[in-house]
């Protein structure tokens, strides 16, 4: 079963090419997670990497992690556990709700509690987890979003799965990272493989309350990267002009977007770029992370 973990799939890297990229003469290509798998999808199976093969070697009988009713953690996790024979528990914030997602999670063998939301807020304090571990003996816990250092470390090769494609690409190095930033945990990553040899940005798609900067200076330290803000005023909020936006980038490019991430992240590119954040010959790397499943959720 090991190697089914150690052998993943690569994420084709293809050339983007949109009008305002041109405009700004700058090169992108996208590292396409979304292809990786049609249900472990994205930046998720590299986040739940070490936690799968820590799973299976401590052979522990299920895995329980957190997420909310759109959750593509939980999504991939229910998923990773169907697939490789583990049990799966999912803690959800807020009440019963009936999603798409949460159908899903259901079909795929997921056992479901909803913590309300002064409960969600709790898994943060000290002592969260005893009572799910006595109820779950000997299960393996995973931080919400796949977070923390396991995460990190596991994202760390989405970098050498880049590195490999560049010579089919044409280019004979790249300047920089661009991608969206939900807990921190994919951005860290590659900034710890990169190890200051190219920078990283990162979009900022939640409010910077939810404390990215401090989860990502814990894992990575403070230098190698950049944050942006993309949040758009909210967790989760998404407008008009951003649906255009991808509307647009899908006519276009052919590539599907999630408005949550990846389409916030692209258009603060768009932004940057058009503010000249970059000089001309630029080229980067923008990666899709997945989550396609959440479009559901607003669509």
């Amino acid at each position: 079963m090991s190697s089914c973990f150690l052998d993943l799939p690569h994420a084709p890297l293809q050339p983007l090419r949109l009008p305002w990229l041109e405009s700004a003469n700058i090169e992108v290509a996208i590292l396409r997670l979304d292809l990786i798998d049609p249900l472990i999808s994205g930046n998720k199976w590299f986040k739940l990497r070490h936690h799968l093969l820590q799973a299976h070697e401590a052979r522990a009988p299920g895995l329980i992690s957190l997420g909310g009713n759109h959750s593509n953690h939980l999504h991939a996790l229910a998923a990773a556990g169907k697939r490789f024979g583990f049990a799966t528990a999912g803690l959800l914030r807020g009440h019963a709700q009936d999603t798409p997602t949460v159908r899903d999670l259901h079909a795929l063998g997921m056992e479901l509690h909803w913590l309300g939301h002064g409960g969600y807020r709790a898994r943060h304090q000290p002592g969260f987890w005893a009572p799910w571990q006595a109820r779950y003996p000997g299960w393996h816990c995973i931080p919400e979003g796949g977070g923390g250092l396991k995460g990190a470390l596991g994202c760390a090769l989405i970098v050498e799965q880049a590195r490999l494609q560049l010579a089919a690409l044409g280019w004979p190095d790249y300047h920089a990272w661009w991608l969206a930033a939900g807990t921190g945990t994919t951005l860290a990553g590659l900034v710890l493989a990169e190890a200051g040899r190219h920078a990283v940005h990162g979009a900022l798609a939640v409010p910077l309350g939810h404390g990215v900067p401090q989860a990502v200076a814990e894992l990575a330290g403070t230098r190698g990267y950049q944050l942006h803000e993309a949040c758009r005023s909210g967790f989760a909020r998404v407008d008009d002009e951003l649906l255009a936006f991808i509307d647009e980038t899908e006519h276009h490019t052919g590539i599907p977007l999630e408005a949550l991430y990846t389409g916030k992240a692209l258009l603060a590119l768009r932004e940057q770029a058009q503010a000249g954040l970059f000089a001309a010959g630029t080229r980067l790397i923008f990666l899709h992370t997945g989550g396609l499943q959440g479009r559901r959720g607003y669509l």
